[in-house]
């Protein structure tokens, strides 16, 4: 019998300790030369392949690093740079790279949505006429790099151009066909350069073909990889997919590639059923995602033989290839520096290179015998049967409610209309009311003084007198912006889901387990390992502090149960759905909590739901319709007069507009500045009767817009809103932002809501 093989398909790009991300804030500080950040990208780059060496992976991917996005990139490899950057051709300078995803102070970043349904964002391309050019052949020079100085006969990887066309903006879809043909003869001499070179294996992900394709589409697929074989037939294919099950298994298997990568940890039962009842073609190899490249969990590696045994029914070994269900980029690198976990916690867990391990240990399981990794394979095994046995996993009390919350209040005592008139009268608020989202400046005092708290130099009567400090520096730069709805600026929460999860039971939080959520950012979401349960008022003590200082309203600020369930690793031995159920219940405590302190304004975020929405279509409305039961039980026990805000990025709101509108909220704002234009077209298709603002600047540009572009978008949402419903906000939380463009974008924020009320007022 011929070897089994080991395959990755992409590594996390940050680092053990963040190097990556501290390397790209030193560049655009001006306080790393391009040279000096060249080598140490490369050295990083280099690090991640030698690690993949060294853990015996047969098949390393090369080009999945990244300068800040892989779409990104491929956008650029195309000369696809809009207009407004001034690029004159040629290979794009760096300059011009990060302005495409932060802006600048004379153009807008390019729009930045989230990766299928996961929590990592790209960068849109925008093709808007553009004649696409390779300007540079990044496949071959990652594949060079890595045989030239590890001797690695690297498999490079490219975002397969279905996959890209479907994920840009910028032409017809009516003319689709027509922009294929623009991009197919670039692929094809990426390709037939690869070949030249000696390239073995090239991946080309597709993962567009786990969605809802028509039939025209895998046509269109059909000739595109007819056309690459034809131009390059001496390069194999290894046509990736990932996130869920094959749409239209038997014609995309049968595609002239050389290899199907499918995953069987995410939609993995209707893929082993396809092959199953299928088969799988025999002049293929199949690369076997069977080891979960989106959540933390260890293998069951038992599991994981079974299911090979059952595949090699049908494909023999010799033709498979182990590998994860997914690039890595989505876990952290390496459990080793969480020592401070609980051991029954930490025996469970498998970051990137422990999964790495785990590809590596079936392979041999199965080229040399169980018997040789019987230790292994038991330790494994032991591992997640503790924690599945474990108090944390056990209490009947929080899994009981959870499985009766229907039978829970779920619903305000009265309709939008009549809560509407009460909270107006309650508030007195003025045509068009700013706010903010939530959160101020996260500054380098800030951080340094939890710091100082979390290693024991100050004691928490030192730190709670610094955030008070800093709630009422930001309380009177409000009153004296002119801002009307204010928010204390949550100066004692790292992220708006870890700092509840700290608070709950069932969390567990790690050293070092970040991941990217985009570019730079990134984030260390907590592990749901337990039942979730409140313990004590989490938010009421700043809320409370906040509100003694103005005679304005003060905003509670939650995170909601979705966003809290999206942005954490989720225990896989219940569904999500009941899990939600258990963050809500706890959140709902703390709303009845906040409201008995006398806080009757309460954001409730949900910035996520659209993150989690599955990729199949008779998948979506399940999933939101308990994901709306969730947010309701949090939020629908207040009085009529305690109005429930809601927060969430932009989520083609025609497609779940009625879910929007089910959720019940008195007001939503929403992250709309780079696709304001896009979000005004869906309110003109569609009607939404309730509270509304659409965020009016872009937060994640370090520019200050001008009052006439925010003046604009204004007047451009009142044509299709209702004017006596529509809030001026932020497009997000202000956290990430510096202080002085902060209050000098808030102020022409104000400025510009006051001119379009003065404004109304003449025209009536």
């Amino acid at each position: 019998m011929s070897a089994l093989k080991s395959s990755n398909l992409g590594y996390p790009r940050i680092g053990a300790n963040r190097e990556w991300k501290k390397a790209l804030e030193a560049f655009w500080a001006g306080k790393l030369s391009e040279e000096a950040f060249t080598k140490e990208l490369e050295t990083i780059r280099l690090q991640h392949l030698k690690k993949q060496q060294d853990k015996g992976i047969d098949l390393i991917p090369v080009n999945d690093f990244s300068w800040y996005d892989h779409m990104l990139d491929t956008a650029v490899m195309f000369g696809l740079v809009p207009e407004r950057f001034g690029y004159e051709g040629g290979v794009v300078p760096l300059k011009t790279y990060y302005a495409m995803a932060r802006g600048n102070q004379g153009a807008t970043a390019c729009e930045m949505t989230k990766w299928f349904n996961t929590n990592y964002h790209y960068i849109v391309p925008e093709l808007d006429g553009a004649e696409p050019v390779l300007t540079e052949n990044r496949p071959l020079t990652a594949y060079r790099e890595a045989k030239e100085k590890l001797g690695i006969e690297g498999k490079p990887v490219l975002v397969g151009l279905f996959t890209f066309l479907k994920l840009s903006k910028g032409y017809d879809t009516d003319a689709l066909d027509e922009v294929i043909q623009y991009f197919l003869p670039l692929y094809t001499q990426i390709l037939k350069e690869l070949e030249q070179e000696g390239v073995k294996w090239v991946q080309i992900d597709e993962p567009i073909l786990v969605t809802s394709l028509t039939q025209e589409d895998v046509a269109r697929v059909e000739a595109i990889y007819s056309a690459l074989r034809e131009a390059a037939p001496g390069i194999q294919i290894m046509l990736q997919t990932y996130f869920e099950s094959v749409e239209h298994y038997a014609q995309i298997v049968a595609l002239p590639v050389h290899g199907i990568g499918i995953d069987f940890v995410h939609g993995g039962e209707q893929n082993l059923n396809a092959i199953q009842t299928l088969g799988f073609p025999k002049d293929k190899v199949l690369g076997a995602g069977i080891v979960d490249g989106r959540n933390i969990w260890r293998t069951d590696i038992e599991a994981s033989l079974e299911l090979l045994t059952k595949l090699a029914e049908v494909v023999p070994y010799e033709r498979i290839i182990v590998q994860p269900s997914s690039s890595l980029l989505h876990v952290p690198v390496t459990t080793e520096p969480e020592v401070a976990l609980n051991p029954v916690l930490k025996n469970a867990l498998a970051y990137a290179d422990e999964k790495l391990d785990e590809i590596a240990l079936i392979v041999r399981a199965v080229n040399e015998g169980k018997e040789a990794v019987a230790a292994e394979i038991k330790s494994a095994t032991s591992a997640i049967e503790v924690l599945n046995s474990s108090k944390e996993r056990s209490r009947t009390d929080v899994q009981q409610a959870a499985a009766q919350a229907h039978e829970q209040p779920a619903s305000r005592t009265s309709s939008f209309d009549v809560r509407k008139g009460a909270q107006q009268a309650r508030w007195n608020l003025p045509f068009l009311p700013t706010t903010t989202i939530g959160s101020f400046p996260q500054t380098v005092e800030v951080r340094q003084a939890r710091q100082k708290w979390r290693k024991g130099e100050w004691d928490s009567e030192q730190y709670d007198a610094f955030v008070r400090d800093e709630i009422k520096t930001w309380m009177d730069l409000q009153e004296d912006i002119g801002i009307d709805v204010l928010v204390h600026g949550e100066f004692e929460r790292t992220d708006m889901v870890e700092f509840f999860g700290e608070k709950l039971d069932g969390f567990a939080f790690t050293k070092n387990g970040w991941v990217q959520s985009y570019g730079s950012r990134c984030v260390k979401p907590p592990v749901i390992y337990g039942d979730v349960a409140f313990v004590e008022a989490m938010t009421v003590k700043e809320s409370v502090y906040a509100q003694s200082l103005t005679s304005k309203p003060v905003k509670g600020m939650l995170t909601g149960p979705i966003t809290i369930l999206n942005w954490s690793f989720v225990r896989n031995d219940l569904s999500r759905e009941q899990v939600a159920y258990q963050i809500a219940l706890a959140l709902r405590e703390e709303v009845e909590a906040l409201e008995q302190a006398g806080i009757e304004m309460i954001q409730v975020d949900e910035p996520a739901i659209r993150e989690g929405l599955p990729l199949k279509e008779d998948q979506k409305q399940p999933y939101l319709d308990w994901s709306v039961f969730a947010f309701r039980l949090s939020t629908s026990t207040v009085k009529d007069t305690t109005q429930i805000h809601t927060h969430m990025c932009y989520c083609e709101f025609h497609d779940m507009i009625d879910s929007i509108r089910d959720l019940d909220a008195d007001v939503i704002s929403i992250e709309t500045s780079r696709s304001h234009g896009e979000l005004i077209f869906s309110f003109e298709e569609s009607t939404y009767n309730k509270g509304i603002g659409l965020g009016v600047y872009d937060i994640h540009s370090p520019r200050v817009p001008e009052v006439e572009e925010m003046v604009s978008m204004i007047e451009r949402a009142l044509r299709v809103l209702d004017p006596e419903l529509f809030w001026i906000n932020p497009d997000c939380g202000l956290k990430t932002r510096g202080k002085e463009e902060t209050v000098a974008s808030l102020r022409r924020m104000v400025e510009a809501a006051q001119q379009v009320r003065k404004a109304s007022q003449i025209k009536a």
